[in-house]
């Protein structure tokens, strides 16, 4: 059986008097294109595609570093961060626990906006992860003595208020 464990995370890196705290996704997509939160999309406020991406996969890295810090608090150790196995995907966490390995997924999402992170781990999705940690055991030396685990942490980032951080140990 999955063990869930729930955390709301603080962000204790600002002081709130920054207008871009609140909104880590258009920050990250202010500095990529060289602007600022204020001014993010086209001179006329419609966002392109490009930002839309841009603005997804800050929230995505976003959503990541909450997940490493909260593993990292639960007495893990974080091995590797976006492992890519050539066209076969991404792993986004490598971590050890104990002398367990763990695969580690994670879903980001604004609250309300789609469906809950954590039911956005699909029976493919699982078999996929579990074939990169097949590839990853081969790159790296073969199994530990306390095995494979499939973890998934879901991130959801409400309008007002921290970030909720759950995370499902053995989930797949």
């Amino acid at each position: 059986m999955a063990e869930v464990h729930r955390h709301t995370h603080r962000n204790d890196d600002n002081d709130g008097n920054d207008a871009t705290a609140k909104h880590p996704t258009k920050r990250a997509a202010a500095a990529e294109r060289g602007g600022t939160a204020q001014g993010a999309g086209t001179a006329h406020g419609a966002g392109t595609a490009r930002d839309a991406r841009t603005a997804r996969g800050a929230l995505g890295r976003y959503g990541e570093a909450l997940a490493a810090r909260r593993l990292t608090e639960a007495g893990m150790t974080v091995l590797r961060r976006n492992w890519r196995c050539g066209r076969n995907g991404e792993i986004d966490i490598v971590a050890r626990d104990g002398d367990a390995l763990v695969i580690c997924e994670v879903k980001t999402r604004r609250a309300g906006a789609f469906e809950h992170p954590m039911a956005a781990l699909t029976p493919a999705k699982a078999r996929r992860l579990r074939d990169l940690a097949e590839r990853w055991l081969h790159e790296h030396g073969g199994a530990p003595p306390g095995g494979v685990r499939v973890d998934l942490v879901g991130v959801v980032l409400p309008r007002r208020g921290a970030p909720v951080v759950e995370h499902v140990r053995g989930a797949a």
